[in-house]
Parts: C-alpha cells; sequence; structure tokens
C-alpha cells in the first residue's frame, strides 16, 4: 500500500478531522488506516435511512458501545448530523474524536452545515501525488489513466478503462441525480462532456451554454455545481491586483487525467492532445501535492493582450514561481517568449521555470529547464 502524506500528518492530530476529496482519492482508506473503534457509512442505504430517520441514533449507537474513535464516511449526504456532533464534543472534548470524509463540498460549502469551528480541522484529499512514489511517477500511465490509487495501481488496462468510463456515469447517478443538485440532468450531462472537450483553457461560459443548448445562468450554476463536487478545479489568470484577478476569465482543469479520458472516452495521449493533458497532470500535482502537505498554495495563469502567456504562476512558500509546461523532451529559446514577457511585467524577483518530460537539467536565456518531478521536489511539493 502506498503511504500518503496526508496520513502521516493526520495521525499525530487529537482534534477530530473532515477529510474532503472526489470519489476514489482514498479518504475512506486513509480513516481506516487510524484504526477508528466504529464506522459509519452513510453511502450504505440501509444506515442513511435508519440516521435520516431517528437523530438520536448515534448517540444511542455510542451509549451501547465503548469506541472513542468513530469515522463517518460521505458526512455531507447527513450534515445535520453535525450538529450532533458538535454538542457531543462540547458536553465531554475528551471523551469522542469523530474522523469524516467527504466527496462533495457543496452542502458543506453551500449550506447552512455546521462545521464546528474549533473543533474540527478541515484537510483536502487528492490523488496520488509524484512525492507518494518517491518522484518516479509512471509519466505515461498518469497521462492516460491519471492517479486516482485503485486505478492507477490496478495491472488490467481493460479494468482501468472500464472504470473511469463508468465514472462519469457514477457521478452523475450518485452525486447530481440522487442529490437532487439540479433537474435539468439531460441538460448537465451535456454541459459535462463540452466541458471535458474545453478542459485546461479559458472558461468560456457563453460558448459553452450555446453548444450544450442551455441558458448561460444555466450554464454558470453547472459549473459552480462541477467546483462544488470536486470535478473541476479553477485556475485563475494572475494580475497586479486582486479586483483584476477576480473579474478575468480562468482556466480550469478536470481534477484527474485519467477521468478527464474517461469522459472523453480516449486513452491514448496523442500529440494533438498531449499538451493540454500534461499541463492538467502538473496543475494538479502542484495542487494536490500542497494539500497533501496542508500548505497554503495559490496558482494562476498569465496571459496577455499580445499573446504572450505563461500556464501557470505558483504563489508558494513566499517563492514566486513562473512555469510553462513543455509536454516534449525538447526545449528550444522560442518556448521562453512567455517567460521573458512576465519576468519584464512582473518586475520583482521570481523564478522562471520550464517544466518538461526530458530527463536532464538545464539553463537556457536565464531560464531554468526541469524534469517535471524533479522541479517538484525542488519545489518542495
Amino acid at each position: 500500500m502506498i503511504e500518503r502524506n496526508l496520513f502521516k500528518l493526520l495521525n499525530k492530530k487529537k482534534k477530530s478531522i473532515l477529510l474532503i476529496g472526489p470519489r476514489q482519492a482514498g479518504k475512506s482508506t486513509i480513516m481506516k488506516q487510524m484504526s477508528p473503534d466504529m464506522t459509519i457509512n452513510l453511502m450504505h442505504e440501509p444506515t442513511f435511512f435508519e440516521f435520516s430517520r431517528d437523530p438520536r441514533e448515534l448517540e444511542n449507537r455510542l451509549k451501547a458501545s465503548k469506541a472513542k474513535l468513530i469515522f463517518i464516511d460521505e458526512i455531507q449526504r447527513l450534515p445535520s448530523l453535525l450538529n450532533t456532533i458538535q454538542v457531543l464534543i462540547d458536553n465531554d472534548p475528551l471523551k469522542y474524536s469523530f474522523l469524516l470524509t467527504g466527496s462533495s463540498a457543496r452542502k458543506l460549502k453551500r449550506g447552512s452545515a455546521n462545521l464546528l469551528p474549533g473543533r474540527l480541522h478541515v484537510f483536502h484529499l487528492g490523488a496520488l501525488v509524484s512525492s507518494e512514489l518517491n518522484y518516479e511517477l509512471d509519466d505515461q500511465k498518469a497521462l492516460s489513466y491519471g492517479t486516482l490509487p485503485g486505478i492507477y495501481t490496478e495491472e488490467d488496462i481493460d479494468s482501468k478503462e472500464q472504470t473511469l468510463v463508468s465514472y462519469a456515469a457514477t457521478y452523475l447517478r450518485e452525486e447530481i441525480q440522487a442529490e437532487g443538485l439540479t433537474k435539468n440532468i439531460e441538460g448537465f450531462s451535456r454541459f459535462l462532456s463540452l466541458a471535458a472537450i474545453e478542459s485546461a483553457n479559458f472558461l468560456d461560459l457563453t460558448k459553452l451554454a450555446s453548444e450544450a443548448g442551455v441558458p448561460r445562468q444555466t450554464a454558470g450554476r453547472f459549473f459552480e455545481l462541477l467546483e462544488d463536487t470536486l470535478v473541476v478545479r479553477r485556475c485563475e489568470t494572475f494580475a497586479s491586483s486582486e479586483r483584476k484577478r477576480l473579474v478575468k476569465h480562468p482556466r480550469f482543469f478536470f481534477f484527474d487525467t485519467g477521468v478527464l479520458n474517461g469522459l472523453l472516452r480516449n486513452f491514448n495521449v496523442s500529440k494533438d492532445r498531449i499538451g493540454k493533458t500534461f499541463e492538467t497532470l502538473f496543475f494538479n500535482q502542484v495542487f494536490d501535492s500542497a494539500n497533501s502537505l496542508n500548505l497554503p498554495i495559490r496558482i494562476s495563469s498569465y496571459r496577455t493582450s499580445n499573446g504572450a502567456e505563461v500556464d501557470f504562476i505558483v504563489e508558494f512558500k513566499n517563492v514566486l514561481w513562473a512555469i510553462e509546461v513543455k509536454a516534449g523532451s525538447n526545449v528550444a529559446t522560442s518556448d521562453l517568449r512567455g517567460l521573458k514577457s512576465f519576468r519584464e511585467y512582473y518586475g520583482k524577483k521570481c523564478r522562471t521555470v520550464v517544466a518538461y518530460l526530458g530527463t536532464q537539467k538545464k539553463n537556457i536565456a536565464d531560464v531554468e529547464i526541469w524534469p517535471w518531478q524533479e522541479l517538484l521536489r525542488e519545489m518542495g511539493l
């Protein structure tokens, strides 16, 4: 079993924990490794109905048990249970500790869920990251099938592909339809497919709405659904002020290359697709690596009206990294135009870098060229 960075951190915590992450990221596995005395799985329908029918179900079970560490899986299905947990903790802070997981942040973020301020520490788990594999992640495997733990370690190619193709159907059924998040499931399904095609591009809701055959306002709600259910991640546009960052169109990325390819039903990362796919992989590796260490990070993109672009501006540990991602084993001087533009625009100390699929570290025109996993190591990710 691959030891997750976050497990080492969570295992030292004394307070109750809420671990949020997409389906199949490994949340339940981590919690089970912490050896809870009682496990309650709210994805199990009979269990869910027992708890939803009787608000005192948790208390009644605890009274009949000596359990001290309680694991509740998929807490977002019954967020009112958090109120009961708060009362239990407040009545006797030393008696119980809770391990909670959720694969959808929507009800917890946008609803009236009680996130137990001061009593609960919130963490985020993504797919496997390079550091968890000693910076020896298989490039081609990750580009085609992503890094969700169960899929990355699966040896049977047909099984990988079948699981990833069915991920979308499971998501639509269990996250969207079952939770009643939208009544227009057909329109949402079309929007999801089109969003997969546009992944890694700058967000254009007007275009997506037109092609999906839904009003633009509906497209905006659909995109929020994808964000809140942890399927897509936003990458804001870098600007000199906070206000300007917020008004510009962001880029967006699906949380895993394998799930993205499953939605596209295409696991062949051909020359016409590898650029965006590698950008998606790199973005998620940076994002998930920081979360696995519970460290704040900011990732944005740089684009000028003259067409100069830098894939990612990463602000991490008081260092700003301007990173161009190159899906190849060679880097030419022409690949550095955006980085030079950003260096002039920013006017402050920063590290300008190309992350590529090659194996040799280089320096071209004062720009650092790094094999991408070695760059992650250099960044402390």
